[in-house]
Formats: structure tokens, C-alpha cells, sequence
């Protein structure tokens, strides 16, 4: 009898302990992720949470991306956060890489492609390992120039995304399934200020 009340007791506090740490993290994944809206992660890149947690400030993907468009954080966004990395989606862009270079140089797996295995068909498994969704992009009609009158295409196959960059009577749309939030539309507008807005994911969440 005393054995089965103190297993008992003992089951309790467990659930009682993992409930508390299960309120702990949520509470440290709800404020990093309010911090997260100001910066895009590379692509592939797991949760803010665990992607910092992961994340072993060594550079190396950095180093290894072609078109200098990763860098660190700066210290100024906070100790915890300092020195992971970003995507410079203003200035560049991601341009979606056919072998990931970024991604397989990562040895801590805080850019880890998905296990396809866990995906519910082919066709699905292969749309998301291809197309990674980073940000989000969207477009100010107020801003884009054929909105207005003016003929432009300024952005016309920037997007290397298929049937995600279109154009409805030469007025550009974006599809917001699709879209990696890559940046690259925004780098090719010309409108001035730019037509094209990147935010990051958690800041629609």
C-alpha cells in the first residue's frame, strides 16, 4: 500500500515537473520569437528556439554561400541571439541554391533539410525539401509602379519558383503558398521606395 501511494506521489510530481518546464519553454519561445521579427533566418532553418539554441556561432555558412548574403547578428539584439546568423533579404537575397551549400556545411543541424520520409506523399515531400519558406514577401500596390499606370516588369523572373511570381493584366501577384520569401523580387524592383516587402514569418504569427 505505502509502495503504490509513493508511486504515485512520484508520478504526480513528474507530471507536475514536466508540465512546469513545458510552461517555461513556451514562455522562451513566445519572446524570442517576438524578437525573431526583426531578421530572416537561412533557409532550412529550424524553429528560433532551437534554431539559436543549435546554432554554434562557428560562420561557416557564411563562409560558404556564394552570393554574400548571410551574416551575424549583430550584439546589440541581445547576448542570446548575437553572432547567428540571417539572411540579407534587403540587400540581395536568398538565391535558393540547387545543392544547399549553406545547409550542408551546418554539422550542429540548425539548417537541416526535412526528413522526406515524414511527409505525406512524394510530390509534397519534394515542394517542401526544394522551396524553403523563410519570410514572407508581399507587394504594396500603392508603391509598385503598374499599379499606378506605368509599364514596369522590373521583377519579371526574378522568382525562380514556378507559377509563384505571376502577373494579372502586368499588375504583379505574389502566391503566398508557394513563395519562399527569398528576396530576390525585392532585389530586382526599381520602384523607389520598393514596391516589394519581406517580413519575417513570425511576425504573421
Amino acid at each position: 500500500m505505502v509502495d503504490e501511494i509513493d508511486n504515485s506521489r512520484r508520478s504526480f510530481f513528474r507530471r507536475a515537473a514536466g508540465k512546469a518546464a513545458e510552461k517555461v519553454v513556451e514562455h522562451a519561445q513566445a519572446k524570442i520569437e517576438a524578437r525573431a521579427v526583426r531578421w530572416v533566418r537561412p533557409p532550412f532553418a529550424l524553429s528560433e528556439l532551437e534554431f539559436v539554441l543549435a546554432c554554434t556561432r562557428c560562420g561557416d555558412c557564411i563562409e560558404v554561400c556564394p552570393h554574400n548574403v548571410i551574416f551575424p547578428l549583430p550584439a546589440t539584439y541581445g547576448a542570446d541571439v548575437a553572432a547567428t546568423v540571417a539572411l540579407d533579404v534587403l540587400n540581395g537575397g536568398c538565391h535558393l541554391c540547387e545543392d544547399w551549400p549553406c545547409v550542408s556545411v551546418c554539422e550542429a543541424d540548425a539548417l537541416k533539410m526535412p526528413n522526406s520520409d515524414d511527409k505525406a506523399g512524394d510530390e509534397e515531400a519534394e515542394s517542401i525539401v526544394a522551396w524553403p519558406k523563410m519570410a514572407r514577401a508581399e507587394i504594396n500596390p500603392d508603391e509598385c509602379l503598374p499599379f499606378k499606370g506605368p509599364e514596369c516588369g522590373a521583377c519579371e523572373g526574378s522568382c525562380p519558383i514556378p507559377d509563384t511570381l505571376t502577373f494579372q493584366r502586368e499588375k504583379p501577384q505574389i502566391n503566398q503558398d508557394s513563395c519562399s520569401g527569398c528576396g530576390l523580387c525585392l532585389a530586382a524592383c526599381i520602384a523607389d521606395p520598393k514596391a516589394i516587402k519581406i517580413s519575417s514569418l513570425y511576425s504573421h504569427n
